[in-house]
């Protein structure tokens, strides 16, 4: 679970709160209202990674949603609030035990608490593996531990072990039967509201992996997926990266209308800025760097198909998603607007719970459109290009604000050698795992980028050539240590690493070359070690 306790009470109560005033004034804009705060407190579940109450939670607001097909009166009938209200109080009974179960708090630990290492580790992450084959996943066992990451493996008395949720639930359908798997997955995501249940070896066939997710799991694997594959899903899930708040320019005349978009908005979660000049769009985006503009269609003396064109005349906002608000419903003015340059048209009077829907899912497909424009596929890392980017930036605020910079370049020791004994693919699982346990170590001010083949580029802000050496040198020994499977049998391997700290005077290209440099000499003395700092 990424929030805590006390967030996730917060939030519930806040849902609640929405509930009872819907209650007390029971007419189609309470209920509208209500429906808003179902869609937000839904997203926030699963954005939270809260599986089991998302579940339920989206659920009950499809339940919401249904009724606008159906309600057409004021005041709301009472037969329809009657059987909410009991979904609704099964729901809290749940969270409430959640909480209860969870209400210990579970804090971030420092490693090595008596030095000045920079970077802080998450508590143990403890999965469970339920299968009746234990021995085909001692290597997923051993690896996960590399990554702080501890797996409980459970055979047939799962359900006598300990209640509070882990982060993932292995599931084995491996010796199972169809039946025998499905209610075991029923009963696993009854009993843990927080954790992914993932299903393994499953057959691929259509109807099989639909009744998985049907009932419960989040994510299946296939009969013959790579463990790899799978290691590489557990790594992700325990990470603690959390994506940034969405964020939403509106572009709107009206201040009326813009205050509603923006209330809307906000209640889902999203943080926006609204202008109600179109000749400030390129300023605003410049300075706002939104996922999606919101575009009014008329305004004085400019219409929104003419800003979106303004817009699309600049490369870096080429993706940028453009909706549509009008009240006009002219389906000639929807295609027209669509064809030049717009991505979606939503009509006025606008459904807040719509407006709110349409907004994430444009900002989702951006979003992946944009990581695969500066994410390196193999590891997730940051690509080379964007990774020189990052630094340009880094040395540019360290500078105005007088403040320490490191960087560092790393690359694996005789890596060539791993490809020609035990072939690429391992070879790209050896490089995985030096990105995985990279981003396990850093900080979230952190960067790291994969620069080359198998050569590392790591940006630590406000980190002095000592701090940097100390963390680094760790995760080196660390690494030094990883067992990589391969047959029978497994190998270790080792990197190199060069270290160069901001000084007055130096670019950023010069920096990385300074690091570069040190890293080459660590090659020189024998690998294995780490240079500068």
């Amino acid at each position: 679970m990424s929030c805590s306790p006390a967030e996730l009470k917060k939030k519930s109560d806040e849902f609640l709160t929405k509930w009872q005033l819907c209650k007390d004034h029971p007419g189609i804009d309470g209920f509208v209202e209500f429906a808003v705060a179902v869609s937000s407190f839904t997203e926030f579940l699963d954005a939270k990674g809260l599986p089991g109450l998302h579940q339920t939670a989206r659920a009950l607001e499809q339940q919401v949603l249904s009724q606008f097909d159906r309600w057409n009166s004021d005041p709301i009938p009472d037969a329809p609030m009657s059987d909410l209200d009991g979904q609704i109080t099964e729901f809290s009974v749940r969270i409430n035990a959640f909480l209860e179960e969870n209400n210990d708090p579970n804090p971030e630990r420092r490693l090595h608490q008596e030095s000045e290492v920079i970077n802080d580790l998450l508590p143990v992450k403890k999965i469970w593996l339920v299968t009746s084959v234990p021995e085909t996943w001692k290597e997923v066992v051993t690896q996960a531990g590399y990554f702080n990451i501890q797996v409980e493996v459970c055979g047939p008395h799962y359900d006598q072990k300990a209640t509070q949720d882990p982060t993932i639930v292995l599931v084995d359908a491996n010796g199972l039967q169809p039946t025998g798997f499905i209610v075991r997955v029923q009963a696993l995501r009854g009993r843990f509201s927080a954790s992914s249940i993932i299903g393994l070896n499953l057959p691929s066939d259509f109807e099989g992996l639909k009744l998985a997710l049907r009932v419960g799991c989040d994510f299946c694997f296939p009969v013959g997926t790579a463990q790899s594959t799978v290691m590489a899903r557990i790594v992700k899930l325990c990470g603690s990266e959390e994506e940034p708040p969405y964020r939403v320019l509106v572009v709107e005349d009206s201040k009326t209308a813009s205050t509603l978009i923006q209330r809307t908005l906000k209640e889902s979660g999203v943080e926006s800025m609204a202008i109600s000049k179109p000749q400030e769009v390129l300023t605003a985006l410049a300075k706002f760097q939104p996922d999606l503009v919101l575009m009014d269609m008329y305004m004085p003396g400019c219409t929104g198909v003419e800003v979106t064109r303004v817009i699309r005349q600049h490369e870096e906002f080429l993706s940028t998603p453009v909706v549509y608000l009008s009240a006009d419903t002219s389906i000639a003015l929807q295609v027209d607007a669509l064809r030049l340059g717009g991505d979606h048209f939503l009509t006025k009077p606008f459904n807040p719970v719509v407006l709110n829907a349409v907004v994430k899912s444009k900002i989702d497909r951006y979003r992946i459109l944009r990581r695969s424009m500066y994410l390196d596929s193999l590891t997730g890392l940051l690509n080379h290009t964007t990774s020189k980017q990052r630094v340009d930036a880094a040395v540019t605020r360290a500078l105005a604000d007088d403040l320490p910079l490191c960087v560092a370049m790393l690359d694996i020791d005789h890596f060539k050698k791993v490809n020609d004994t035990y072939g690429h693919p391992m070879g790209d699982q050896v490089i995985r795992s030096v990105a995985w346990l990279l981003k396990q170590r850093l900080r979230k001010t952190d960067a790291v980028g994969r620069y080359g083949g198998e050569e590392f580029l790591v940006i630590l802000p406000q980190a002095t050539g000592e701090m940097a050496r100390q963390l680094l040198d760790r995760i080196r020994i660390d690494f030094s240590q990883f067992h990589h499977p391969v047959k029978a049998s497994s190998f270790a391997c080792t990197f190199s690493c060069g270290i160069a700290q901001l000084a007055p005077g130096i670019s950023a290209q010069a920096l990385v070359k300074l690091a570069d440099e040190a890293l080459y000499q660590a090659k020189r003395q024998g690998r294995n070690q780490i240079v500068g700092g």
